[in-house]
Parts: structure tokens; C-alpha cells; sequence
């Protein structure tokens, strides 16, 4: 049944009511005097109009009759008194009729008749659904945003006859509160959250607002660990709606909801037409980014998507779960492979002609690239020169490199290769020729390596969490958001571009720790916080672009083009063929210098 037949059904029962009400008042004065019918309807029709009015300005019909309370009890005696007040008046100087007892008493009548059913069907619907809780083992649920989400979660809990009691919405617009959505009542704001958690035995929070801000959501977090209660996220509506997920698929908040990170808009169709019937390629598939990459691809179904990846299980495991969604749909090929075998690499272009390639596969941890040098050149500048190389010789579309924050001004080995393999990948744009282009962004949340799994496990391990300086910061985003930004960026290039992403504003790496233990459930004070020293080749702070490289052209939402000179394609060649003979120090020396003096 829908909102506005709700509405209707229960204003012809509210004015039936105010007519038998007149109508047992004028039958308990029968013994005074007698009325006219036509009096009666005409004394009836100012009091029913009225009151019909001053209830939809109080909303009074929004409001769920078994959500009834104290406050809309008031709200409709307030109407009834005002209504009998102007029909009162009416008959005395447009009827001449003028009985004030007869409209006191049908004023008493009314209230009754209109409140009784309202507190009667309140009572049984809390009776009702204990039993009903109790017997299904259904969890109490309060509901944050009284908007579409919620509608969908409430809709979906309905029709799947999932294990949760709805017990109230709650939404910081004023406006709603008293308002239906769906047969289960806002009843406040997210100040109220504590208080209905008491009065109502709230076992979980269900967030329904996909925009809500990091902050916002952290402060509801906090409530709601005063009180020990779980708080988790709807799934995102985009998965909803794909049929990913279901609605019911709750998540638990994370870091990344609290960091407040906006989710990013692809351009569908668009992106549906560049995919269609293409051969993709993507190195480093089974990585945390190249895996997300290859997750996104297949959304937009191409013809044949390639996994290239040197770790056999890593592979395994993205293969396997891309054929469960998409087998019959895209041919999906899982290609082991060392980035560093060039005649490897030639050989799988050659046999699968790749129309698009994505550039993920990287060694990208600074403190053991620091240790390691030899191998960071081995794997991220011949590594990128032999897949770009490929690439060119056997005519792809388009080559799009993932790149990295650390390769600006860099003082450690793994920035230092990232930024010569930039140079590499952007000489060899020409035109009509492969468009190749570089993708720049910082760290990314729940990527190998990355620094919130550690903070996890050491207050797993009772503490304390180590932070290298209290003043480090550091650019974050999300694997799906990065991952989307690159595919967007590629679709975008022209050639030789190097694109920014727009990372929002940094994060201190202190302030991320705390947010990890508040996650946790357990306060700074129990889990502990030190400093445990810059590590070799870390910055205090990272950027996006030099102070020479800064531009304001922004191509599409977070996106951005920045103005990066390399040397030519010769000098280049020539640094990277004297790297070979370099002892560990020499190397490492020789790797920054060169990256920072463009």
C-alpha cells in the first residue's frame, strides 16, 4: 500500500470518528433538544475541514500510528480544539445555532475516539513484536538517514523476511521526525541515537547514508560504543543495484568511512563503449591495486581481460573470483609472468594483442627498496621498459602506468625508480603511435604493506601501536576510488600526460592510529601510542607534484594534469644502462640524484 493511500484511509477514519462523535453528543442532548440533520451536516463541515488542515500542517498523518507519542497525542487535541473552536463559531454567526455543551461534549468524544485506537494499535504492535522478536531471535536495528537508503534497506528486510526488528529511523533533518518510511517511524535525531538505544534494547546501527560525512560517522561510532552497541554500513547502492550485493550485506565501518573519502562517479556508457570488444591487459593483476583494476574492468565488459602476474596464487585467486561472475561473459586469461622477462613479454603481446595495458606491477615498499636497490631498478625501471616496449611494438591502444607520490623530489630508491620509469613510459609517446601515460596518487587503505593492517595487528596484540613521527602525514584513498581514477585518467589521456589525483587533504599518521583503535572498540589509553623513528628512505611529508609541476587544469572530478618535464629519451637510456655496474650505494645515490634534477 502506498504513503499517500496510508494518508487517505486514515483521514476518512479520523473524520468518520469526529461524525460519530458529533453524533453521540447530539443523541445524549436529545432529552435538551433536537437538531436538524441539516444543521448537523453543516455544523460538521467547518469542524472536519479544519481539522484536516491543522493535522497535515503538523504532519500528523506522516506519523506512524503504532510510533504514537506523548507529542503527537498533544499535536491532535490541539487540532480537534482549534477545529470545534472555528465550528463553533461558525454555527453561532452563520447557523445561528449556538449550544456550547453540545460542542464541549463532542469535543470530549472526539479526542477519545481518535486517541483510544491510535494508543490501542501502539500497544499492540510493541507486544506484538516482542513475541515476534523473541521467537525469530531478531535483532533490534536502529536506522541512521531517513532517506533512499534507508527506504531500500527497510523494503529489502520486509521481502526477505531477514532476522531484523526495525525499531526506528533517525535523521538530523528536523523536519522528518514523526514521518514514515516504509511502516517504521523517524524518531529523532542522531542526538536521540543514545537514548533509543536504551529505551528501545538496540542491538546494531545500520548507517544508510552513503554520503555522510567521516567526521559525522565517526561521532555516531562513538555514540554508539558508549552503549556497546555494533555500527555497521549498508552496502554501497551501486553494488545494490548491479546485484553484487544485497541490501542486507551489511559491512563493518572501517577506516576508510571515517577518513570520509567521496566514492567516485565513472562515466558508465562512455566507458561501456571504450571496453567494448577490447583485449585489456593488466600487470601486477594479483596485487592490491592491479586486482581492483582488473574488478573494474570487468564491470564494463570487455572481450577478453588478462590477469599477468609473477605470484602463481595471487593469480589463482583473482581468476577464480572474476570466472564466478563473469565466466561466459568475458574471456578471462591468467597469464604468470615475470615483468622482468622481456622476451616473455614480447611474446605474450605478440600472441594476445592487447588493446588497452595497465601498468600495476611494482616493487613499492620504501624501507626494503632502501635495502634492496638492485632489485627495485630489476622490477620497476627495466621491468616498466620491457612491458612498455611491448606494449609499442605490437601497436597497443593505449598504455597507462601506475605511478606513485614518492616519485616527486624523491629521496629514497623505490620514489626514485618510480620517477624514471614516468620518463620512460611518457618518451615514448609519439604520435599515432601507443598513447602512453602515468597515473600519480598516494597511499592507498587495505593495500599490502599498507600501515592500518599493522596498526590492526598490534592492537590485536594488546599494543602499542608505533607511529615512525608524530608529525608524518601522508595522502590516503581507497583502492576501489584510486582504481577507478585510473581507468577514468586512461580513457581521458591523449598521450604522454602525467595525471594527479586529487587525494583530498593529507592525514596525520597519529590522528590514523587513533581512529584505527577507536575502531576497535578500545580507547589510546589501553592500547598506547609511541614513536618508533623515520625509517630509511621515509619522508615526513609526501607530495603529489613539485612546486614546478603545479597546474590548475583539471580534466574531470579529482583529476588533474601536471606540467612534469623529462629529460629526452636518449639521457634517459643512457642512466638506465649505466645503473648495472653500480655497487648497493653508488646505486642508490646515483637513482635519486638523477630523479630530482630534471
Amino acid at each position: 500500500m502506498s504513503r499517500s493511500l496510508k494518508i487517505l484511509i486514515l483521514i476518512a477514519v479520523d473524520l468518520v470518528m469526529i461524525a460519530v462523535s458529533m453524533y453521540a453528543s447530539m443523541q445524549f442532548l436529545d432529552i435538551i433538544f433536537s437538531m436538524p440533520w441539516s444543521t448537523f451536516w453543516l455544523s460538521y463541515a467547518p469542524i472536519g475541514a479544519v481539522y484536516v488542515f491543522f493535522s497535515r500542517k503538523q504532519r500528523l498523518f506522516s506519523r506512524v500510528t503504532h510510533f504514537t507519542d506523548q507529542d503527537t497525542l498533544l499535536r491532535l487535541t490541539f487540532s480537534l480544539v482549534l477545529a470545534y473552536v472555528i465550528g463553533f463559531l461558525f454555527s453561532a454567526l452563520v447557523l445561528h445555532f449556538v449550544s456550547f455543551r453540545f460542542s464541549l461534549i463532542s469535543l470530549v468524544f472526539s479526542i477519545v475516539l481518535l486517541t483510544f485506537p491510535r494508543l490501542a494499535w501502539r500497544s499492540y504492535y510493541q507486544i506484538h513484536n516482542r513475541k515476534v522478536g523473541a521467537s525469530n531471535q531478531s535483532l533490534s536495528t536502529l536506522v541512521v538517514g531517513a532517506g533512499e537508503g534507508a527506504h531500500l534497506f527497510i523494503k529489502t528486510i520486509g521481502e526477505e523476511k531477514l532476522p531484523y526488528r526495525i525499531v526506528g529511523i533517525v535523521d538530523d533533518d528536523v523536519k522528518k521526525k514523526g514521518t514514515d518510511i516504509g511502516g517504521v517511524g523517524v524518531l529523532g535525531t542522531s542526538r536521540d541515537i543514545l537514548d533509543i538505544i536504551l529505551q528501545q534494547d538496540v542491538k546494531q546501527v545500520v548507517i544508510a547514508i552513503p554520503s555522510l560525512s567521516g567526521k559525522e560517522r565517526e561521532r555516531i561510532v562513538e555514540i554508539c560504543q558508549q552503549a556497546h552497541v555494533p555500527v555497521f554500513n549498508m552496502p554501497n547502492i551501486e553494488d545494490v543495484l548491479s546485484g553484487k550485493l544485497s541490501v542486507s550485506a551489511l559491512r563493518e565501518i572501517d577506516i576508510a568511512d571515517l577518513l570520509g573519502r567521496p566514492e567516485v562517479v565513472l562515466q558508465q556508457e562512455r566507458l561501456s563503449e571504450y571496453f567494448a570488444q577490447k583485449t585489456v591487459l593488466v600487470t601486477g593483476a594479483g596485487g592490491s591495486i592491479g586486482s581492483e583494476i582488473c574488478r573494474q574492468v570487468a564491470r564494463f565488459s570487455p572481450k577478453r581481460l588478462l590477469l599477468l602476474g609473477h605470484g602463481e596464487n595471487s593469480i589463482y585467486l583473482i581468476h577464480r573470483e572474476l570466472q564466478a561472475s563473469y565466466k561466459g561473459v568475458i574471456d578471462i586469461v591468467p597469464i604468470i609472468a615475470d615483468i622482468q622477462d622481456r622476451e616473455r613479454l614480447f611474446q605474450i603481446l605478440a600472441d594476445y594483442r592487447p588493446n588497452i595495458v595497465y601498468h600495476a606491477a611494482a616493487h613499492k615498499h620504501v624501507p626494503l627498496m632502501e635495502y634492496n636497490p638492485h632489485e627495485a631498478v630489476k622490477n620497476n625501471i627495466f621491468g616498466t621498459k620491457n612491458i612498455a616496449e611491448a606494449a609499442k611494438a605490437n601497436q597497443v591502444e593505449k598504455f597507462v602506468m601506475v605511478s606513485t607520490d614518492k616519485a616527486v623530489n624523491p629521496p629514497n630508491v623505490m620514489g626514485a625508480t618510480k620517477r624514471v620509469a614516468e620518463m620512460i613510459v611518457t618518451n615514448l609517446n609519439e604520435k599515432d603511435s601507443t598513447q602512453f601515460v602515468a597515473v600519480r596518487f598516494g597511499n592507498v587503505l587495505g593495500s599490502r604493506g599498507s600501515v592500518v593492517p599493522l596498526f590492526k595487528e598490534q592492537i590485536k596484540n594488546g599494543g602499542p601501536v608505533t607511529v615512525t613521527d608524530f608529525r608524518m602525514t601522508r595522502y590516503f584513498m581507497t583502492i576501489p576510488k584510486a582504481s577507478r581514477l585510473v581507468i577514468q585518467s586512461g580513457y581521458l589521456a591523449k598521450g604522454g600526460e602525467v595525471f594527479v589525483l586529487d587525494m583530498g587533504e593529507p592525514v596525520k599518521i597519529l590522528d590514523l592510529a587513533r581512529k584505527v583503535i577507536k575502531l576497535s572498540g578500545q580507547t589510546e589509553e589501553e592500547i598506547g601510542i609511541v614513536e618508533s623513528g623515520i625509517r630509511p628512505g621515509e619522508k615526513l611529508y609526501e607530495e603529489l607534484l613539485s612546486t614546478d609541476e603545479r597546474v590548475s587544469e583539471q580534466i574531470y572530478d579529482k583529476i588533474f594534469v601536471g606540467r612534469v618535464q623529462n629529460y629526452d629519451k636518449e639521457t634517459v637510456e643512457q642512466f638506465i644502462q649505466s645503473l648495472a655496474a653500480k655497487s648497493t650505494e653508488a646505486l642508490k645515490n646515483a637513482l635519486i640524484d638523477f630523479a630530482k634534477q630534471e
